[in-house]
């Protein structure tokens, strides 16, 4: 499966943030890589059906996403089974083993409130992975970890993003050498 967009266009209050985006995305990791506010959210917005472009077309985005945004979008006051729960319908049978290779226990009956950002956005992360998908959009999932957490997340992204394409919005390309890059215009 590879996604494409061509000519894609989207202005906010009259100014361009994508102007005439024209790219493949492939099975495996690309990386999205811009500064910041020059389209990385926007086109994986595009792509995941939440806006639609200005101009230009997107083939093969119609299928099923899983997608960890810039917020992490967890619910404060359950633990993480809970959180889980919510979005998956039922926990995965491999649930509480991916949990833990990302540093985190399934059965930490602590709410969400009580974690650190870091262990909220591994959270978020595994969320997204064990969701079923035939893509995944991952805008900025490193926020907020160190390089030890960064690896073990970055594993797991490769090992569950395999056969399908998955778009990795970032500003630090670090352990992503070798993976294709779309890179976006500057301000």
């Amino acid at each position: 499966m590879e996604l494409l967009v061509k000519g894609l266009c989207k202005s906010y209050n009259g100014r361009p943030v994508l102007d005439r985006l024209t790219a493949s995305f492939p099975e495996g990791i690309t990386c999205i890589a811009a500064p910041s506010g020059t389209g990385k959210t926007t086109l994986l917005r595009l792509l995941l059906g939440l806006e639609r472009p200005d101009g230009g077309t997107i083939r093969g985005a119609d299928c099923r996403w899983a997608a960890v945004f810039q917020e992490d979008r967890l619910l404060e006051g359950l633990p993480a089974a809970g959180n889980l729960r919510f979005a998956l319908g039922v926990l995965p049978g491999e649930s509480g083993a991916l949990l833990a290779r990302l540093g985190l226990d399934l059965s930490d009956p602590k709410p969400i409130r009580e974690w650190s950002g870091g262990m909220k956005r591994r959270l978020a992360l595994a969320r997204a992975l064990l969701a079923p998908s035939d893509a995944l959009a991952l805008d900025e999932p490193f926020t907020g970890l160190d390089g030890e957490n960064r690896a073990r997340c970055l594993e797991l992204i490769r090992e569950r993003g395999k056969g399908k394409p998955v778009l990795l919005a970032t500003h630090d390309l670090t352990g992503l050498e070798g993976a294709p890059v779309v890179r976006l215009g500057s301000r």
